[in-house]
């Protein structure tokens, strides 16, 4: 049974359709896109249930990513990438979340996490300075994580490095405007942003190797819940790659309304045309595999964590094999069904051309990055050594 957030998405997406093309001309998410998704509650999925959300399975999240972005390419994306902040809120401490979401459990928080910045050890917490690229719906979060590299007593990063996520709330930092010119993602609105000396109070902190371990930050913050003692390099990358494949079933969806009544200029008819259904049905199960594969990933580390056992560094590796991978054969199979379109699919008046774009740049994240994570994956299954260093970055 799909989850209640789920069916509201699907009773909710022609009008998520409907505002597409205005997020993409504005440049970040329509009011209206924004209001659909509050009314859904997709950002509340993963969201702790005492500030009021779902403490959700993260398969039935991603589910909930993958039918807002079959509408919306943009819009499922920063559900995809937002919608994983609360899950980092609820490790935070309890003073933070207060403050986040005390007064109105609809508050959203941007990112990005990458160690872009310096924090720089004073009394009680950091300054921290910086400037940072991609905050997926940023305009419309009150608060942000960011990542850091501590500083050490020269100024420069410590070595060895340690690097924190860090929260602040909007006063305390600066969104770039004009920052996010692109030719997919456009309605996200991943605009940088710049830090300029901000106080962080220690409280508003966490190590991001903790949170990567999933299990110790979990138990510092007295959590319990399965869903918040998973790594965070399973939960992160899972509402991205989700996007991607949401995004790649709506290129389906569109395919085949634009090629049933399609007529060539040969004056064959698509649906008398045997090539074009083959590679119709070669592509809807290719994503298929990848919605699959996707979603069995991340309930095995569920259902580990769940019956009291260690995830190991073999178990997150070859779940992030496959989650790239799924967004790679996805992306794959839209190009295939688009390279059958014919040129009035490129027009910017049809929406397939859209899908196609969105869901090329979501391919361009850093986590759908194959090359290390394939080498250290092989390493890993092969047991011949262990992998460290870089080969354990993103795992």
């Amino acid at each position: 049974m799909s989850h209640e957030v789920v069916r509201r998405v699907t009773e909710l997406g022609d009008r998520l359709a409907a505002h597409a093309a205005e997020t993409e001309r504005l440049g970040r998410l329509s009011d209206q896109s924004v209001a659909l998704v509050r009314e859904a509650g997709v950002m509340r999925m993963l969201q702790p249930t005492e500030f009021g959300g779902y403490a959700a399975h993260p398969r039935d999240f991603a589910e909930a990513v993958m039918a807002v972005s079959q509408y919306c390419g943009s819009t499922g994306w920063v559900c995809g990438v937002g919608g994983v902040h609360p899950w980092e809120m609820a490790l935070m401490d309890r003073e933070l979340q207060d403050e986040v979401w005390g007064a109105d459990p609809d508050t959203w928080i941007a990112s990005p996490y990458a160690a872009q910045g310096i924090a720089t050890p004073v009394e009680g917490g950091y300054r921290l300075r910086g400037h940072w690229n991609f905050s997926s719906g940023t305009d419309h979060c009150d608060w942000i994580f960011l990542g850091a590299l501590v500083a050490g007593p020269d100024g420069a990063p410590a070595q060895p490095p340690k690097v924190l996520h860090v929260v602040l709330p909007r006063a305390d930092y600066t969104i770039v405007e004009d920052s996010w010119d692109v030719i997919g993602l456009c309605g996200t609105g991943s605009k940088d942003v710049i830090v300029d000396d901000a106080f962080i109070p220690e409280y508003r902190t966490i190590d991001s190797g903790e949170v990567a371990e999933g299990e110790s930050a979990a138990a510092r913050a007295g959590r319990t819940g399965t869903v918040y003692r998973l790594p965070f390099w399973a939960m992160f990358p899972l509402g991205i790659t989700a996007a991607v494949i949401g995004i790649a079933e709506g290129a389906m969806a569109a395919h085949l309304d634009y090629q049933r009544e399609r007529v060539t200029a040969m004056h064959t008819r698509i649906k008398d045309d045997p090539y074009v259904l083959y590679a119709i049905s070669e592509a809807a199960a290719e994503i298929a595999a990848s919605r699959t594969q996707l979603l069995d990933g991340i309930s095995r580390l569920y259902d580990l964590v769940e019956a009291g056992e260690t995830v190991s560094f073999a178990d997150r590796s070859m779940v992030r094999r496959n989650q790239t991978r799924c967004a790679w054969r996805a992306v794959t199979a839209v190009d295939e069904i688009f390279a059958r379109s014919g040129g009035n699919a490129a027009r910017r008046t049809g929406v397939l051309q859209r899908f196609w774009r969105d869901a090329h740049v979501g391919l361009q994240h850093a986590i759908h990055t194959p090359g290390s994570i394939y080498h250290s994956s092989a390493l890993t299954a092969m047991g011949v050594e262990v992998p460290e260093g870089p080969l354990r970055a993103l795992i």
